[in-house]
């Protein structure tokens, strides 16, 4: 199966973009200072050439990820990884057999919705227990663990489906 690699540095812009737009006073940017007791000079201090590059580095860590759950494909050479003749090459018919198997089904399910409910899934199930997890012990209330919560719900919803139809 032949993985389009690059696309990932353009989908790892989605956070930085959505961010923007998410955390911009006029949108939950006000609730979210103030949940986070920050004020505006707190929110907009810092190196935020650092900050950016930062994560725009942690972004391509989640789209590598997001590829490793959404597309179903990536984790076909796996499931046969330590079957005895595949690794070392010395079984054809196993390697052959995997061969086809990733040409025969490459596209099965690889389309942006397909991703997007994968993206879904992981917001709800990873990333609204550990914003929830650390919030709770920062003492934080719920109005700031939704808000962050909204935004890698929209975040990962668009990451996986993006790399789930393109990767």
């Amino acid at each position: 199966m032949e993985m389009n690699w690059i696309y990932f540095f353009p989908i790892a812009l989605i956070p930085l973009v959505i961010g923007s737009i998410w955390y911009n006073p006029k949108v939950f940017g006000t609730v979210w200072m103030r949940t986070a007791g920050l004020t505006e000079e707190q929110a907009a201090s810092g190196n935020m050439a650092l900050i950016f590059g930062l994560v725009y580095i942690f972004s391509l860590f989640v789209c590598m990820f997001a590829g490793s759950w959404a597309i179903h494909q990536f984790s076909t050479n796996g499931l046969f990884a330590t079957q005895p003749g595949f690794a070392d090459g010395t079984d054809q018919a196993m390697i052959d057999f995997v061969n086809t198997l990733n040409t025969d089904y490459a596209n099965l399910h690889r389309t942006f919705g397909h991703g997007a409910v994968h993206g879904g899934i992981g917001a709800v199930f990873i990333a609204l227990p550990i914003i929830a997890i650390i919030s709770l012990f920062e003492r934080r209330g719920w109005k700031y663990i939704m808000v962050h919560f909204g935004y890698w719900l929209i975040t990962l919803i668009l990451m996986c489906g993006t790399v789930c139809q393109f990767v």
